[in-house]
């Protein structure tokens, strides 16, 4: 069979010149814009056309500790949030949101109650909690063996252990043992500390609620605004902000998750990068991601979950076929 290019050579360069023509407007859409703005104006949108009556309750903050109740409940939550989130951890471009937000719809997809979750539903809770812990210790593990720092807050440390002369990478472990141990320790410290300190300050934060809607709400989008305009100092991104949050205000309306398109918008750029890489490899030949055993697995994987959702439906239009002939 004849490549579509001659050489790899013709091929990459190509790849390269599409590449730069269609990721101009993903690269100037910046992943906090649009997070601000689904999740952030969209409410603030969503609940201005409400008539909300609230009273805010005066009595003592207790039961601070889950129960054995809550443990119970939320132990394979907690199972499956702190797997998920250290294998997306590990992955380049993952990260602590990116877990939170999966294991989410994992524990509300697997749930004999999904109705619960967004009511106070306590697996909703332990597994996005669970996950980002996790993906927070799986981040270092590149960035310790490797040097490859897996996302943007590693990079940010992987710079700073190279200005004070400290490159991680596979000797690390034997050069530098102290500094290891001592980062991990500082986990397990901070955790604590953030534990301490915490929760004493509920009763501040409870505060906020007494705050009326018509000055929270002015002062959330002003947040909004200074927060993403300082990433990059453009006002780009804050039309990006505005925009996304009317599409995540009638995402809301129409019942849709906004977090798969935030996976999206960080995935996209990688996945579309390394299926470029991959084509040149190939030669633009498509088959060589179904030849390979890896790749065939993952993208049976992903052919599963994509169907198993339909899974359930088909089964209950058996059910109500069964019915009706029957009746």
């Amino acid at each position: 069979m004849e490549p579509f290019y001659k050489s790899s050579e013709d091929y990459a360069k190509y790849a390269r010149e599409q590449y730069d023509e269609a990721g101009v407007i993903v690269q100037q859409l910046g992943l906090v814009p649009i997070v601000m703005g689904l999740f952030g104006v969209s409410e603030v949108l969503l609940n201005i056309e409400q008539a909300l009556a609230r009273e805010v309750f005066d009595t003592k903050i207790r039961g601070l500790l889950p129960s054995a109740r809550d443990w119970a409940e939320s132990k394979w939550a907690l199972v499956r949030g702190s797997v998920l989130g250290f294998f997306l951890g590990i992955l380049p471009g993952g990260g602590a949101v990116i877990a939170s937000f999966l294991s989410y719809a994992v524990e509300k997809r697997v749930s004999k109650h999904p109705e619960r979750f967004g009511k106070g539903a306590i697996e909703g809770v332990a597994a996005p909690e669970a996950a980002n812990n996790a993906a927070t210790g799986g981040a270092f593990i590149p960035l310790m063996t490797l040097g490859v720092p897996p996302n943007v807050v590693m990079a940010l440390l992987l710079g700073a252990f190279m200005i004070h002369g400290v490159q991680p990478g596979p000797l690390m472990m034997t050069q530098n043992p102290g500094l290891v141990w001592g980062v991990i320790a500082s986990m397990y410290i901070g955790n604590v500390m953030l534990l301490v300190l915490n929760l004493p300050l509920i009763g501040i934060w409870v505060q906020v609620l007494k705050v009326p809607y018509k000055i929270l709400f002015p002062l959330i989008l002003l947040f909004c605004l200074i927060g993403v305009y300082t990433v990059s100092n453009a006002i780009f991104d804050i039309y990006v902000m505005i925009a996304f949050g009317i599409a995540g205000y009638l995402m809301k309306k129409f019942e849709y998750e906004g977090a798969p398109l935030v996976l999206a918008f960080v995935l996209g750029p990688l996945l579309e990068n390394n299926l470029r890489k991959s084509l040149i490899l190939s030669r633009g030949d498509f088959t060589f991601f179904f030849t390979r055993p890896i790749s065939a697995a993952c993208l049976l994987t992903a052919l599963f979950l994509l169907v198993s959702p339909l899974i359930p439906a088909l089964g209950k239009k058996r059910e109500q076929i069964a019915v009706e002939e029957v009746s």
